[in-house]
């Protein structure tokens, strides 16, 4: 898909509607990467102000930040296992899944990084447990983790599948290994 494709299509949105939009990057679940240069031009618009990007890519990040420094147009990393190197290069907060189940952790790695402070080893910690609710069990997994804090995950719906034991036990292992208890 060429990039103007992209640029015509959310512009009509952005057009269309009636609160602010923010662009979602996610070519894992897509199978499709917003073209860097559409993502810039589509930052001018006065009704687009900003992009969750869950690609992973930070010279990507790095390449958008700098096109729309000049512009009221944030970046959101999409993923816990990526915070510091996006914020590095200028992503300004996060999206993530994991903050369902590990929000203070989420929140206290944003605030450590905005105050320049030491926080290698809590992203470090994030990192498994991130992979598991996102790449490795996706949405069923992070349904699982929710229901066993105390939070409503609910049923997978079709096509997405349930763990089944053996995924439950592993991801119950990973969870564990950062002090959350499921059952």
């Amino acid at each position: 898909m060429s990039p103007s494709a992209f640029i015509q299509h959310f512009t009509a949105i952005a057009d269309a509607s009636p609160i602010p939009i923010i662009l979602y990057n996610v070519p894992a679940n897509t199978g499709l990467d917003l073209p860097v240069e559409a993502v810039i031009m589509l930052a001018n618009h006065e009704n687009i102000v900003g992009i969750k990007e869950s690609g992973g890519n930070v010279v990507r990040i790095g390449a958008i930040a700098h096109k729309t420094k000049h512009l009221d147009f944030q970046i959101l990393a999409g993923s816990a296992s990526f915070m510091i190197s996006s914020y590095s290069v200028g992503a300004v907060g996060t999206v993530a899944a994991l903050a369902n189940v590990m929000g203070d952790e989420v929140c206290q790695l944003h605030d450590s990084i905005n105050a320049k402070m030491d926080c290698l080893d809590l992203q470090h910690k994030l990192i498994a447990p991130n992979t598991a609710v996102t790449a490795t069990f996706g949405v069923s997994g992070l349904k699982f983790v929710c229901d066993n804090v105390g939070l409503y995950g609910g049923p997978s719906r079709s096509p997405i599948q349930p763990l089944n034991d053996l995924q439950r036990e592993k991801l119950s292992s990973i969870m564990a290994e950062v002090g959350i208890v499921c059952s």
